[in-house]
C-alpha cells in the first residue's frame, strides 16, 4: 500500500510510462540489458514513414519534474465521510464528490476509471497574479536526487527546487502544476471521450501548446470563444471573453460521440411542425403547440426553447437584435397590434433599418404582447446547426444569480462561478448516456448542479465525479462569514441546495440526486516514520496497526487500487471469528490476526471448495498478519491447488 507506493516513487523517473507503452508494444526493440534500440524501433514501423530529428519542441523549466510526476503514485489514503453516505438519499448513488488536491485524486481515479469518462470539464487557475494562484509542491527532493533522477544538472536542479518550494506564479509554474494532471485526465478519457478547459489571455497560448503535447495536436477539436462580459464603453482593447478549449482522446472516434440526437430531435420538431400546421391551419395554432411543447419539453434536449410555430415551421425567439458594442442603428418599429413604438435596445439595433423592415415583411421578427417588449429574431429549428459554433455569446453574471437562488441568505456566497448553462451547452453535443463527467476543479460545484438538471429534464443517468482542493474560505469573504471553513464545504452545500430544489420542482423524478463523499488524507507523521522504519524481512512484529491508517481507508483505497471504483462496497465475510472482506476477485484481510486461526482457514477452504466464491487474489494487510499465519495460510492454499488444477489463488501482501 502505502509503504509500497512511497518505495515506487523512490524509482519514478520521467519517461517511464512511455518507455512502459513501447516496451509493451514493441518488445523487439529492448535488448536484455533493457536498453532501447532506436534502429530496431525504426525497423519497426511501416515503410515510407518519415523520421525527422527537427522538432518544434515546447520547453520550460520544471518539465521533466512535471513529466516525473505523472509516473508517481499518491501515498494518500480515501477516507470515506461514512454518516454522509449512509444516508437514503446517498447509499446508492453513484456520484462522488472528493475532498483533496486533485493531483492525488487523478492518481486514485485513473486505478478504476481509465478509459471510462466520456467528458472532462476544467477551469483551472488562470494565472491572472490575482486569482490566488501560487504553485507549491508537497515532496522533499534533494538537489542532488532531482538532478540524478531527470538527468540535469545540480544548477537547474536547484533551479527547480526554488521553483516548487517557494511558491511560484510564473508561466513555468503554472505549466508545470497542470501537465500531470492532463496527463491523468487523458487516461481517463474514452475513446471518444473529450476535455473541455477554460482558460483567459494569461495563459491561453501556453495551454494551447502543452495540450498539443499531452492529447496529440491532431486531436485538437476547437478553441470557442465565449464572449461573457459586454463592456459598453471601450477605451482600449478589452477583454470580453473567455476560451474553451477542446480535445479528445481519438478524433477519428469522437463522430459518433458528438450528439447525434441533436438531429434527431430537430428533425422531430421539423417534422411535429408540418403536421400541426396541416392539421389545424386556421385554428389556435400556438396553443396547441404549446401544449405539445409542453408534454414533450422534457424530451427536447437542447432544443427545449423552439416554443413557437407558424406557417415557416418551428421556431424561437432567443436571438436577440440589439447591438453589444458603442454604436448601434437607431430607428422606431411599430408594434402591429398597438401601434406604437417598440422599445429600443439601449446600444441600438445590430441591423441597418433596410435590413430590419425586410425581416419584418419576411416574418422573420418576433415582437412581444406589446411595445415594451424587445422585438427578437425568429430562428427556425431547420436552421439550427449540430455543431458547436466557435463563439457563444452569453452574459457570465448570470451564475452569480444562480447561487443567490440556492443561497438567498448570502448576496455572494462564490465569487466567479461559471453558470450552469455553460456546462449544459457542453453536454448538450454529446451523447453521454450512463457515462461519467468529470470536474477536479470543482469550485462552486456547477457541473454537478448541471448534471442533475439535466437527468431531471430527460430522465437520464448522467453521473458526475468532482474534486476540490479544501482551500481555506479568505477570512474576509461571504463564505467564511456564514462558516464554511473552506471552498469544498460550499461545493458540497450547493450539491445539496441545488437536489433539493429540484426534487422541489419536479416530484415524481426518481433518479439519482445523492452523492458519495471522501476526503483525501495523508498518514501522520509518525506513521510515516514508523513505515519507513518497518522492515517485514527482519521484523517479525510490526509497530503499526490498522487503527493507525482506518480500516474503512484502508479497504476504499484498495477497492478503489483493485479497479472497483468509489460507488461499489466490499461485503462482509466471517472466516470462523475472523472478518474479511470480499468484491469479485478480492478477498481483503485487513483487521488484526488474533482472531484469525485453524478454524478461519478451514471456513476459507471450505468456501472456495463449496460456494460460488473464488476470488483469485487474497490481499493481506502486512501491518495486521504475522509471519506464522502467513505461511499457513500459503501451505494450505497450495494444498487447495493441488486438488483443483484449474484454481489459481495469489497472496498479495501490501504494507
Amino acid at each position: 500500500m502505502i509503504k509500497d507506493i512511497m518505495n515506487h516513487n523512490a524509482e519514478a523517473a520521467a519517461g517511464q510510462k512511455e518507455m512502459d507503452a513501447l516496451r509493451k508494444y514493441f518488445p523487439q526493440c529492448f535488448h536484455a540489458d533493457g536498453e532501447f534500440d532506436i534502429e530496431a524501433f525504426k525497423a519497426a514501423l511501416p515503410g515510407g514513414t518519415t523520421i525527422t530529428d527537427e522538432t518544434s519542441g515546447f520547453n520550460w523549466l520544471g518539465k521533466n519534474y512535471a513529466r516525473m510526476l505523472t509516473n508517481m503514485d499518491t501515498t494518500t489514503l480515501i477516507r470515506p465521510d461514512e454518516e454522509h453516505n449512509a444516508k437514503p438519499e446517498n447509499k446508492d448513488s453513484h456520484n462522488v464528490y472528493i475532498s483533496g488536491d486533485n493531483l492525488d485524486a487523478l492518481q486514485h481515479l485513473v486505478k478504476s476509471y481509465s478509459g471510462k469518462v466520456k467528458v472532462i470539464y476544467i477551469d483551472p487557475p488562470y494565472n491572472t497574479g490575482s486569482d490566488g494562484f501560487v504553485y507549491n509542491d508537497k515532496f522533499n527532493f534533494t538537489a542532488e536526487d532531482l538532478a540524478k533522477r531527470l538527468d540535469v544538472s545540480s544548477e537547474r536542479a536547484e533551479r527547480i527546487l526554488s521553483m516548487t518550494r517557494r511558491g511560484s506564479a510564473s508561466h513555468a509554474a503554472w505549466l508545470t502544476f497542470m501537465l500531470p494532471r492532463l496527463s491523468f485526465a487523458r487516461d481517463l478519457l474514452t475513446d471518444d471521450g473529450v476535455i473541455f478547459i477554460s482558460i483567459d489571455d494569461n495563459e491561453q497560448a501556453n495551454l494551447k501548446k502543452l495540450c498539443d503535447e499531452v492529447f496529440g495536436e491532431e486531436n485538437f477539436v476547437g478553441q470557442i470563444i465565449w464572449k461573457n462580459v459586454t463592456d459598453n464603453n471601450p477605451t482600449q482593447i478589452t477583454s470580453e471573453h473567455e476560451y474553451i478549449l477542446c480535445y479528445c482522446k481519438d478524433k477519428q472516434q469522437i463522430t459518433a460521440a458528438w450528439k447525434s440526437k441533436v438531429s434527431d430531435i430537430k428533425d422531430i420538431l421539423i417534422e411535429k411542425g408540418k403536421e400541426l400546421n396541416s392539421k389545424f391551419k386556421g385554428q389556435n395554432l400556438q396553443q396547441i403547440w404549446k401544449k405539445w411543447f409542453k408534454e414533450h419539453k422534457s424530451q427536447l434536449g437542447p432544443l427545449d426553447r423552439y416554443k413557437y410555430i407558424d406557417d415557416g415551421g418551428v421556431y424561437t425567439g432567443s436571438q436577440s437584435v440589439h447591438n453589444p458594442g458603442k454604436n448601434g442603428y437607431h430607428y422606431d418599429i411599430i408594434h402591429p397590434v398597438t401601434k406604437k413604438v417598440c422599445k429600443e435596445p439601449l446600444m441600438g439595433y445590430r441591423f441597418p433599418e433596410e435590413s430590419m423592415r425586410k425581416m419584418i415583411d419576411d416574418g422573420r421578427i418576433l415582437f412581444g404582447e406589446d411595445e415594451t417588449k424587445l422585438v427578437e429574431i425568429k430562428v427556425y429549428a431547420s436552421e439550427y446547426q449540430d455543431k458547436f459554433s466557435s463563439v457563444f455569446e452569453y452574459d457570465g453574471r448570470t451564475a452569480a444569480n444562480e447561487l443567490r437562488v440556492l443561497f438567498p441568505e448570502h448576496k455572494q456566497i462564490f465569487k466567479n462561478p461559471k453558470p450552469t448553462f455553460l456546462i449544459e451547452h457542453i453536454l448538450s453535443f454529446m451523447d453521454l448516456g450512463e457515462s461519467y463527467v468529470v470536474d477536479f476543479f470543482g469550485g462552486s460545484s456547477t457541473t454537478a448542479h448541471t448534471v442533475l438538471e439535466l437527468n431531471s429534464r430527460d430522465n437520464g443517468n448522467r453521473k458526475y465525479i468532482l474534486v476540490q482542493l479544501p482551500e481555506p474560505c479568505k477570512p474576509d469573504s461571504e463564505a467564511a462569514k456564514a462558516g464554511y471553513k473552506t471552498i469544498d464545504e460550499v461545493g458540497v452545500e450547493r450539491i445539496k441546495r441545488a437536489a433539493k430544489k429540484i426534487k422541489s420542482e419536479n416530484p415524481l423524478f426518481a433518479g439519482d440526486l445523492g452523492f458519495k463523499h471522501y476526503t483525501l488524507e495523508e498518514p501522520k507523521e509518525d506513521t510515516l516514520l514508523l513505515m519507513e522504519q518497518f522492515d517485514p524481512s527482519i521484523n517479525i512484529i510490526s509497530p503499526l496497526e490498522v487503527k493507525d491508517f482506518g480500516l474503512e481507508n484502508v479497504l476504499r483505497t484498495w477497492l478503489v487500487a483493485d479497479g472497483y471504483g468509489l460507488t461499489e462496497d466490499a461485503e462482509e465475510v466471517m472466516l470462523g471469528n475472523y472478518k474479511a472482506y470480499w468484491k469479485d476477485d478480492h478477498l481483503y484481510m485487513i483487521n488484526p490476526d488474533h482472531d484469525f486461526d485453524e478454524s478461519s482457514i478451514a471456513v476459507l477452504m471450505d468456501k472456495y471448495n463449496g460456494e460460488p466464491f473464488s476470488p483469485h487474489n487474497i490481499v493481506i494487510f502486512g501491518y495486521s498478519f504475522g509471519f506464522t499465519h502467513r505461511e499457513e495460510l500459503q501451505k494450505n492454499l497450495r494444498t487447495l491447488k493441488d486438488g483443483n488444477k484449474t484454481l489459481t489463488v495469489n497472496i498479495d501482501v501490501r504494507y
